[in-house]
């Protein structure tokens, strides 16, 4: 089922419907008239005329019907030899005359068999210049209405006097559907649909697979942006002349949707506010922040800017990020002020307490960030660094160089900082980026976000970061592989794998957090109880925290087991067991092994040697954060080289796998995958490689004219 959008509720007030159906819906192909659509029609038009809708219809098809008839009857009525001369095009209004009343005839049927009386009214351009006429028009369809009458309009081509082209100052409409629309003004329409043979008003030509489908036209944004593909295959119009009633109509109060006429029920789903066709509003321009207009639109802005961002000098890049920092520190108060309230409203509707932790700003977090961004700014240059230099002949250089991977896409759900962490990141590796945050973070990132776009100069443009807010826009932006070069969610196990699901893009991230801390039966207690008590209760709603705790057998035997247990339910922990563990210390079964807590909860179970440590830690784990701590140098080298993590330590808790604590500056997620970047992706997980080759006129010629040498100048670079 279509969604629900949230910007059309107004059309539940709706009572008084305009609806216009086009020559390509009313015919097929070969001219006939389409029955089945227009009995489809006149199911819907029956369905909203008894629930107390007025509903007027401006139907076009009269021309092509007549043309499909009239040519049946020349060639009944031509010899053989008449047949075999050039055939003249049949006269225009001739085939108006004998088509409009085949056309009525049909809907006269058709809606005889709902049970609903329609009624013709023929109309010219003409008519509507006297003030009389339109008086006396209004007077009559609003007597069909009160008797629930379906006036059926179409102008009177048989008899017009406008001659093409059709449009120019003098006239007052020029096809059906600037009639529809002058209609909708003369009756006080609450709302006009323009039934056509595609989906809507699309980006480009709708069969050019690179347009999007546009749910809401802003006419400040769009107007001269669009381009049209072909004219209707039989009537006057086509989408341009839609495009031109809709905004026409739209700008004078009349709400416009243009949608497809091959659907059995979009008349409905319009009225229900269901997402579809394209929406025409006076006001559109004031619901939908200029960042949310478009979802390609915002790719393509990002990447743009991203370009120019490329072109500027390092120092300047890096003057950006120093400004954002003293931004951040300057406008404390209002960040805070604007994230307690997220958190109280989280508070409010529910939310788990692992989520209200990781929303909130915790004290000093502002300042944290601040210095982390300045961390990021003294950096190395990472755009245009030489990674390999080879001569591959004399003369001819060819050089491996770090580049931008393009445009972010970054999907996060609670943690606010992380907007100013990519953010910072981006900037520094050139890339352009779009964020799309947690509801429940809606303030907190709404304020980070304006204060960091704020310092982007307007030499490279605000659409450098775009901020998505609407949940609406995701499945679009990840159908967007041609514009958006890496995914990069942020979250829950169920959200990363959705996303992997749902995109041909590329997808770095990590589905789940189960960290292990193994104690071996060589460790030094004191370490252990610190870096197991660390490692989970430090911050129990990260990723790096400690979820499953792996003890030595040995440990049960000289009391280490009961030490460890001793501390963490001191400090709170409530603990769970594996099959071994419950059975031999008397805990609670564990939900599974590959549970994510997020918690002050923890497993813990009871394993042989360091071997049945790494089996366990690779059948349950997550590849993300694992650790041993023993004093045996034999068994923390096995550990650190065979289990198969993004990162493993020896005797240091896993919270310190960590973007800020690795040195990186800021993160822009942890990554599990097995590709460019694992573990915590800071500067370089967000660069790619160009070739960049330097020749002095060289040409293949099959590798006759060229001396190879492939000598290797890295150094010398």
């Amino acid at each position: 089922m279509d969604a629900i959008d949230p910007t059309r509720g107004f059309l539940k007030d709706v009572k008084r419907i305009v609806i216009k159906v086009g020559t390509a819906v009313v015919t097929r192909d070969d001219g006939r008239l389409a029955l089945g659509r227009l009995g489809a029609l006149c199911e819907q038009i029956q369905a909203l005329n008894s629930q107390g809708f007025e509903v007027i219809l401006v139907s076009s098809g009269a021309v092509g019907a007549g043309r499909q008839r009239l040519r049946y009857r020349k060639l009944i009525n031509s010899s053989f030899a008449d047949l075999q001369k050039p055939q003249a095009e049949l006269d225009g209004k001739a085939c108006a005359a004998v088509g409009q009343n085949g056309l009525m005839a049909l809907y006269d049927t058709l809606f005889s068999q709902l049970d609903v009386t329609s009624a013709q009214l023929l109309v010219t351009d003409n008519d509507f210049r006297s003030s009389e006429f339109r008086k006396q028009l209004t007077e009559t369809v609003d007597s069909l209405l009160s008797l629930k009458v379906i006036p059926v309009f179409n102008e009177n081509d048989s008899i017009s006097t406008r001659r093409a082209p059709y449009e120019d100052s003098s006239g007052i409409f020029w096809d059906n559907d600037s009639l529809a629309a002058l209609l909708a003004l003369e009756l006080k329409a609450d709302l006009l649909v323009l039934l056509s043979d595609v989906d809507g008003l699309y980006s480009g030509p709708p069969s050019d697979p690179q347009s999007k489908l546009i749910y809401t036209y802003i006419k400040e944004k769009l107007e001269n942006t669009i381009t049209f593909g072909d004219k209707s295959r039989l009537g006057r119009g086509g989408m341009t002349a839609k495009v031109k009633a809709a905004v026409y109509a739209s700008q004078a109060g009349i709400p416009v949707v243009i949608t497809s006429g091959f659907a059995g029920d979009n008349i409905v789903k319009v009225l229900r506010g269901q997402r579809i066709g394209t929406l025409f509003h006076r006001d559109a321009h004031t619901w939908i922040p200029s960042g949310e207009l478009n979802a390609r639109e915002m790719a393509v802005a990002a990447r743009e800017s991203s370009r120019l961002l490329q072109a500027m000098p390092a120092e300047e890049r890096c003057k950006i990020l120093l400004a954002i920092a003293d931004a951040l520190e300057a406008n404390e108060k209002m960040i805070l002020h604007e994230n307690e309230a997220d958190v109280a409203s989280a508070q409010d509707d529910g939310y788990e307490s692992s989520l209200v932790s990781r929303l909130a700003l915790k004290p000093g977090k502002v300042s944290s960030l601040a210095k982390a961004i300045r961390v990021i700014a003294k950096m190395e240059e990472p755009i245009g660094q030489v990674l390999k230099r080879t001569e591959l002949s004399d003369g001819f250089i060819l050089e491996k160089m770090s580049s931008p991977l393009g445009v972010l896409l970054v999907i996060f759900e609670s943690r606010p900082e992380a907007l100013v962490q990519i953010a910072s990141l981006a900037i520094r590796t050139g890339n352009g980026l779009l964020l799309k945050g947690g509801k429940e973070a809606k303030r907190s990132n709404a304020i980070l976000h304006k204060i960091i776009t704020q310092c982007i100069p307007d030499t490279v443009g605000k659409g450098l970061i775009g901020l998505v807010t609407s949940r609406e826009e995701i499945p679009e932006l990840l159908k967007l592989d041609d514009v958006i070069d890496l995914v990069i969610p942020r979250g829950s196990n169920e959200l990363v794998s959705q996303i992997k699901s749902a995109t041909l893009i590329p997808v770095l991230g990590h589905a789940d957090g189960i960290c292990h801390v193994y104690v071996d039966k060589s460790a030094d207690m004191e370490k252990a109880k610190n870096i197991v008590l660390d490692a989970k209760t430090d911050y129990p709603a990260a990723c790096n925290a400690m979820e499953t705790l792996l003890v030595h057998e040995e440990l049960l035997q000289n009391g280490g087991v009961n030490e460890l247990l001793i501390e963490l339910q001191t400090k709170g922990v409530s603990i769970n067991g594996g099959p071994k563990a419950c059975s031999l210390l008397n805990l609670p079964q564990a939900p599974s092994f590959h549970h994510e807590y997020s918690s002050m909860s923890c497993t813990i179970e009871i394993v042989d040697d360091v071997h049945a440590a790494i089996d366990h830690i690779h059948k349950h784990g997550s590849a993300h954060t694992d650790c041993i701590v023993t004093e045996d140098m034999e068994a923390a080298n096995i550990f650190l080289r065979l289990v198969d993590s993004a990162a493993v330590f020896h005797n240091a808790s896993t919270r310190f796998s960590d973007g800020f604590r690795f040195g990186l500056g800021a993160e822009v997620g942890i990554s599990t995958s097995r590709i460019h970047a694992r573990g915590p992706v800071g500067v370089e997980g967000l660069l790619t490689t160009r070739w960049i080759a330097r020749g002095s006129g060289q040409v293949v010629d099959n590798d006759k004219g060229v001396v190879y040498t492939h000598k290797d100048l890295t150094q010398q670079a």
